[in-house]
C-alpha cells in the first residue's frame, strides 16, 4: 500500500490542496505485531473520519491527499528530527510515538521509545513520500495558477488533559503565528469560520504542525493553513461514531470557507 492516497478534483481544478495526515488506521505488516493488541482495535489518537468529513472538496475542484497509515506508525505532522513543536510544557508525542496522548504504552514490550534505526526506516518509507507528494502537488498547482493554498485537516478530542485542562474550542485555525499564509487568506478563512455558530481560536493552543510550517511560504505565493476541530462537532458525544447531522452542519461551514478562499485566490 502506498503511504498516501490522492483524490483528484472531480470538476475544474482550483489552487487548493487538502491534506489529511492523521485519519489512517492501517499498520504495516512488519510492525503490527509489536503493538498492544487492545489499542489496535481502536487507535485512540486517530483523527477519525476527517477524510469522510472533507469528501465534498473534490467537487469544488480541490485535490486531496490522505494518509492510510496510523499516526502511531509515524506522525506525518511532526518535525522529522523530532524537534518539539511547542515548549509550553504540554505532552507532545514523538515522531514515532511509544505512548498515546494519554501516556499509555503503545507497544507490548512497553518500550520508552522507538529505536533510531527503525525511526529512519519509517521516515524513508512513509514520511518522506507523503511530504514529497505534497511538494509535487503544490508545485503542480502553483505552476498552473501562480499561487496555491495547502489546507491541513485535523481533529482532536474535546478534552485532552495532557495538553490543557479545559475543553478545546470548536475550531482552531493555525498559521504559525501568521507566517505560513498571507494576511488576506488568513482573514478570509477566519471571517468565514467566525460567521458560524462555532467558537473559533486563532493560533491557540495550536499554531499548525510541521506540514503547515514547512510548506507555508507566502513570499513564494505558496500558503498553508491548519484547521483543528473538536471531534464532537462531527461525531457523537462519545467521540466514537460519525454523527451525520453534526457532520452536515460542519461541512456547510467548511464548504462556505473553501468557496470564499477560492474566490480570494482567483483575484
Amino acid at each position: 500500500m502506498l503511504p498516501y492516497k490522492i483524490i483528484q478534483a472531480t470538476t475544474s481544478r482550483v489552487p487548493i490542496l487538502v491534506s489529511v495526515p492523521h485519519s489512517g488506521t492501517s499498520f504495516p505488516e512488519e510492525v503490527i505485531g509489536d503493538y498492544n493488541t487492545s489499542l489496535l482495535q481502536q487507535p485512540a489518537d486517530t483523527d477519525w473520519f476527517v477524510d469522510l468529513l472533507y469528501d465534498f472538496a473534490p467537487a469544488l475542484g480541490i485535490t486531496m491527499i490522505v494518509a492510510p497509515y496510523s499516526r502511531w506508525v509515524i506522525d506525518l505532522n511532526r518535525n522529522p528530527n523530532d524537534k518539539p513543536l511547542y515548549t509550553d510544557g504540554r505532552i507532545i508525542t514523538a515522531l514515532c510515538p511509544a505512548t498515546t496522548f494519554l501516556n499509555e504504552p503503545l507497544y507490548k514490550n512497553q518500550r520508552p521509545e522507538v529505536d533510531p534505526e527503525e525511526i529512519q526506516r519509517r521516515l524513508q518509507r512513509y514520511y518522506v513520500p507523503y511530504h514529497q507528494k505534497i511538494d509535487e502537488l503544490l508545485t503542480e498547482l502553483k505552476t498552473e495558477f501562480g499561487k496555491v493554498l495547502l489546507w491541513d485537516c485535523h481533529s482532536i478530542r474535546q478534552i485532552v488533559p495532557t495538553i490543557q485542562p479545559q475543553k478545546f474550542p470548536d475550531l482552531i485555525l493555525g498559521d504559525a503565528d501568521e507566517t505560513s499564509s498571507s494576511a488576506t487568506l488568513i482573514h478570509t478563512a477566519l471571517t468565514s469560520l467566525r460567521n458560524s455558530s462555532y467558537t473559533v481560536n486563532h493560533n491557540h493552543p495550536f499554531k499548525g504542525g510541521t506540514i503547515t510550517r514547512s510548506f507555508g511560504k507566502p513570499a513564494e505565493n505558496q500558503h498553508a493553513l491548519q484547521l483543528e476541530m473538536t471531534k464532537v462537532n462531527y461525531m457523537d458525544d462519545t467521540e466514537t461514531f460519525y454523527h451525520e447531522s453534526r457532520a452536515t452542519r460542519m461541512r456547510l461551514v467548511l464548504r462556505n470557507t473553501f468557496e470564499k478562499l477560492i474566490d480570494q485566490l482567483a483575484k
